[in-house]
């Protein structure tokens, strides 16, 4: 089973330089995006073979994610519970005979950090939302998580100690989750691997020059890690200032 995750940074835009052409290519069983910054009835697309899970956003141009796959769900669920994370479209579940898929774009803490104290309080309920789901049943979490974890997911880390996505309350999140029974799929395989990146600034000769972060995750529950196959990152397919990621799984 082939999934892919990506944060397209408005599906509109993306579909112009490119979307459909990956997206056939790859021809994932499951495909996730985020930040699709659209609502109801703005675009149409054509995925034949595919079924089309959308979660807008109350605000028009803002956040929202999508799942485009080939097998239907036996339920879907939009948010967690947390009033503000239904608003703003952040979060899809389908759930499946074997397992789960949480589909998920994490808001950013903003750059002056006044959004990090709401950010904390997202990640210890979505935190207890996939252990709850991990009691049913295996899961597999991915998306636009917008955190580098280790320094080795952050080309320049020195100069970016404390700054969004970054910080140590941030970091601590993440490695709370993955110590609670859950394996980040491209460490798994790729413990020591330098200079793999999945978002970067729109600066010029900045992604040229791959100086980006990995912000974007598949994450597994450890009970079906032997399962993987591979983890990938595409990030010479444009389209988006992040790029795709892709999990093989048996």
């Amino acid at each position: 089973m082939k999934l892919v995750s990506w944060n397209v940074n408005g599906i509109r835009a993306c579909v112009r330089k490119g979307f459909l052409d990956y997206f056939h290519e790859v021809d994932a069983d499951t495909f996730c995006i985020q930040e699709s910054k659209l609502q109801a009835g703005q675009i149409e697309l054509d995925l034949e073979g595919y079924y089309q899970y959308w979660n807008y956003a109350e605000r028009k141009g803002y956040s929202g994610t999508a799942v485009f796959t080939k097998k239907k769900p036996l339920s879907v669920k939009y948010g967690v519970g947390m009033e503000e994370t239904q608003d703003e479209g952040r979060i899809i579940t389908l759930e499946y005979e074997d397992f789960y898929l949480v589909n998920v774009y994490t808001p950013n803490s903003k750059r002056d950090l006044t959004r990090l104290d709401y950010r904390l309080e997202w990640e210890d309920a979505l935190t207890l939302y996939l252990k709850e789901l991990d009691g049913i049943k295996p899961i597999i979490y991915c998306g636009d998580l917008n955190v580098a974890h280790q320094e080795i997911d952050i080309k320049n880390y020195k100069t970016n100690y404390g700054n969004s996505g970054f910080t140590p309350e941030e970091r601590g999140k993440m490695t709370e989750l993955l110590e609670s029974g859950f394996v980040d799929s491209l460490r798994y395989f790729y413990p020591d691997k330098e200079d793999i990146y999945t978002w970067w600034s729109y600066m010029k000769n900045i992604r040229e020059r791959n100086i980006g972060w990995r912000i974007d995750y598949f994450i597994v529950s450890e009970r079906i890690k032997d399962r993987l196959i591979n983890s990938y990152v595409h990030s010479h397919v444009l389209g988006s200032d992040h790029c795709p990621i892709m999990l093989e799984i048996n």
